[in-house]
């Protein structure tokens, strides 16, 4: 395995990320996955899943999951039914699906009333796809997402489906050489963005400027969609409220920021806490606690150990003043990442303890904790690369103590 980033564009003169080697690779995986499953196909609206089958794209993820869909037949390549003239780019464009790119028919997510007839001429682009490849129509269709309109309209047309999203996430949980020279150069961009925010956090700025700051950096640095910068400040860092606001910064605040970037295709989850000024004992003491936790589940991760052995190196819900796991869920947690944001598997105790998940070589966990105190909160969360001999941290800006930022008085 290559360690560090490479230049992030194709060169002559060494190779890097190799994409027709992924797409095959990422195809390859789905099939293997289908392969210990009834299903004759995959009928795949989720953005995450149709980039990672068919290597292709289109606008905001909003657009993406209403307006297209891919079919995978179980014997032959993926199919993309795009948005409009997008079919034609895809032709000139994507010479390994050109041939099996056609124009779409979405109900857009129930926008196109039920008796507009969108979905039966939804139905007639599945007809096709298996007639073409000899599917029987009671052979069960593997679904990830789909709206009511068209569940209804499959359901009265005589089609059978299952749980196709747990073939699309079993595939996707160990990531190709790739996939994970891609989610380095992802969480690089996110370090740059982190570099710049700590140089313009000071009393003033709202959570907002940061955003949009943020947002900058990692649409110059190639993002094709920056899907949540989560600013939280001062008296809002604790309980974590998960959302963002206009708040103005002041002198003291502790800042955590959450950057979830599309990088190639390729999502990063990427916390880190920052003071507005100099910090105090106090707030100190809560970032301490919330890095040695998170190092206390980092140290445990390796090949053969379990997402059980994670969430036993952390503390129970009482650690927040909560009765239960589930008010707790996400403040020490862990997540695969990849074209998706949340991928197999998860870290948490309300499912861990019960529900152990073995760690493998090739898995890229993202492992977040939190502490707070009064009105004071941090959060810190670091993307591990599962390596033979246990894990390469991608995600770069320090996070050993906590920086004070703008004003030090």
């Amino acid at each position: 395995m290559k360690f560090g980033t490479q230049g992030i564009m194709a060169v002559d003169y060494e190779e890097r990320i190799n994409f027709d080697r992924m797409r095959k690779e990422r195809v390859a995986k789905i099939k293997a996955e289908m392969a210990k499953t009834d299903f004759g196909s995959l009928l795949l609206f989720s953005s995450s899943n149709k980039r990672y089958a068919t290597a292709t794209c289109a606008t905001s993820p909003d657009c993406d999951n209403n307006g297209r869909y891919a079919i995978i037949p179980r014997n032959g390549e993926p199919y993309i039914f795009g948005f409009g003239s997008e079919v034609a780019a895809a032709k000139l464009n994507c010479p390994w699906i050109a041939d099996r790119a056609y124009p779409a028919h979405t109900t857009m997510f129930g926008a196109l009333p039920s008796d507009w007839g969108a979905a039966q001429n939804f139905i007639k682009d599945l007809a096709m796809v298996l007639d073409k490849h000899g599917i029987a129509k009671s052979e069960p269709i593997g679904i990830d997402i789909l709206d009511s309109q068209l569940i209804l309209a499959l359901q009265d047309a005589g089609y059978r489906f299952g749980d196709g999203q747990a073939v699309m996430l079993d595939a996707r949980m160990i990531k190709t050489s790739d996939e994970i020279q891609i989610l380095r150069n992802a969480a690089a961009t996110v370090d740059a963005a982190f570099d710049a925010l700590a140089r313009m956090i000071r009393p003033g700025v709202r959570e907002n400027d940061i955003q949009a700051e943020a947002s900058r950096v990692l649409h110059t640095l190639g993002s094709q969609w920056v899907i949540n910068v989560q600013v939280t400040s001062g008296s809002r860092t604790h309980p974590h409220p998960h959302l963002s606001s206009d708040r103005l910064l002041q002198p003291g605040d502790l800042v955590f920021l959450d950057i979830d970037t599309l990088f190639n295709g390729y999502h990063t989850c990427y916390y880190r806490t920052l003071c507005c000024g100099k910090p105090s004992e106090k707030q100190k003491d809560i970032y301490k606690r919330t890095y040695e936790m998170l190092y206390a589940g980092i140290d445990v991760v390796r090949p053969g150990m379990t997402t059980a052995d994670i969430v036993r190196a952390w503390p129970d819900a009482s650690y927040w003043g909560f009765t239960n796991e589930a008010q707790a869920f996400g403040l020490a947690f862990g997540h695969g990442i990849g074209t998706g944001l949340w991928e197999r598997p998860i870290v948490s105790r309300l499912y861990s303890l019960e529900h152990p998940v073995e760690i493998k070589e090739g898995m890229v966990i993202a492992l977040e904790t939190y502490a707070g105190e009064g009105t004071d909160g941090a959060r810190i969360e670091e993307e591990c690369v599962i390596t033979a001999d246990g894990v390469d941290i991608i995600t770069k800006f320090p996070c050993d103590e906590l920086i004070a930022c703008g004003a030090t008085y």
